[in-house]
């Protein structure tokens, strides 16, 4: 190694070839011969060292890379695939035999390895420096080749789908869409996190099918009188408006800290942990008397809440997740400017004055109101869609238990 480190190849190489007469298979002679020989064209005489290298020590993963080249350089391409994929069976995190193997994918066309293998390329390199220029501009092919690849899928499946989306009802054409964008990696799918009872084996549906809720149309039609009503409140210098966020004293800083106690976000509510707050239904009495006659959730002591919701203009109300996924929360929308919208999960709708939609607040939920006014929106409790009247009840007597339990 002396001698060729100081350029004596003649003599290194002899040294070399002397310690192959005592042991064929010393993996550090072959692999010098090897890569010495593959460094002058030589291919086969290459593969030839690197083959005995790699019997002499068949756990080192750099030999079977340097074979790998061998074959590359003789076109033999299943002896290069086998190469590669030993030596990332010796180490899954060996970049250059990843890079090689992602390359060869991609010069066999073979589409859907290759961008497995190129997205194992950006995941492992993603934490090492890439300063080096090489590195750089290998990241940006496996991402462009990532994305070229995604666009093509995506614009098959679009022409594959579009005869059926248009003739699917409005439920299975959400779903489909947020099947194959979830496949793509143009959304996520968001679990349900409970912060309290987390009722096993419901649907986890950002936005539930209007079709659960045949009652809503008759709450979209009452949205002129709750909306006049919320606007003579408004007007009133006593509203009666509180903080939504209050939390208690000594709470460390965290993503409340900026709406905690302030008016930014504000409530006025008409029911509370399932009682009605009569002075505030005083205020809007023909809003009170119709939700009277809605299917709300109630849960003695719990549910339903009714209020309405005030976002102050510039506003935001982070990503959170509610308390129970029994209930599901229907936002009327009052007063809306262009530009404010809400984000369930993987899909961000605007709300339209006078349309209602129900979610599941178990699932990760922001709203944004980054214009000049405020936003109003009626929000209350319902059950889950996909509960029975039997487990409604028994529910019910989950919470008694529980609450009973608590006063003893």
């Amino acid at each position: 190694m002396w001698a060729r480190q100081s350029g004596r190849m003649s003599e290194a190489h002899q040294h070399f070839t002397t310690v192959l007469t005592l042991d064929p298979t010393q993996p550090l002679a072959r692999n010098v011969l090897g890569v010495d020989a593959l460094a002058r064209g030589e291919s086969q005489a290459a593969a030839d060292h690197l083959e005995q290298a790699c019997r002499g020590d068949p756990d080192a993963a750099e030999l079977w890379l340097n074979l790998a080249s061998a074959r590359r350089a003789l076109g033999q391409t299943e002896a290069e695939r086998m190469a590669l994929e030993r030596a990332l069976a010796i180490d899954q995190r060996f970049l250059p035999a990843l890079i090689y193997l992602a390359q060869l994918h991609e010069r066999l066309e073979e589409k859907a390895s290759a961008t497995e293998r190129w997205s194992g390329v950006l995941a492992l390199t993603t934490s090492t420096d890439q300063s080096s220029p090489e590195l750089q501009e290998l990241r940006a092919h496996a991402d462009d080749y990532i994305a070229h690849q995604r666009q093509a899928l995506a614009d098959a499946l679009d022409e594959s789908l579009a005869r059926d989306l248009a003739a699917a009802s409005t439920r299975d054409r959400r779903r489909v869409r947020a099947a194959a964008d979830a496949m793509l990696g143009r959304r996520s799918i968001y679990p349900n996190e409970c912060h309290g009872l987390h009722y096993p084996f419901l649907a986890a549906d950002e936005f539930f099918d209007r079709d659960h809720f045949p009652w809503l149309e008759s709450l979209e039609s009452a949205t002129d009188e709750i909306r006049r009503e919320l606007q003579a409140i408004l007007a009133n210098p006593d509203s009666g408006l509180t903080p939504y966020v209050e939390q208690p004293s000594g709470v460390p800083e965290n993503k409340w800290s900026p709406l905690d106690r302030s008016l930014d976000w504000s409530a006025l509510h008409l029911w509370r942990d399932g009682e009605r707050i009569d002075d505030a239904c005083a205020q809007a009495p023909r809003t009170a008397a119709f939700i009277e006659q809605l299917p709300l959730c109630r849960i003695p002591g719990r549910a339903p809440a009714v209020f309405f919701s005030i976002l102050r203009a510039g506003k935001h109300i982070p990503p959170h997740t509610g308390v129970t996924n029994v209930r599901s929360i229907v936002h009327l929308p009052l007063i809306v400017p262009e530009g404010c919208t809400f984000r369930v999960g993987g899909e961000t709708r605007s709300w339209v004055e006078g349309e209602a939609f129900v979610f599941d607040d178990t699932i990760e939920h922001e709203a944004h109101n980054p214009t000049s006014r405020d936003r109003a929106v009626l929000i209350l409790d319902c059950w889950n869609p996909y509960l029975s009247e039997a487990e409604r009840t028994m529910i019910c007597r989950i919470f008694e238990v529980k609450d009973a339990q608590k006063k003893l």
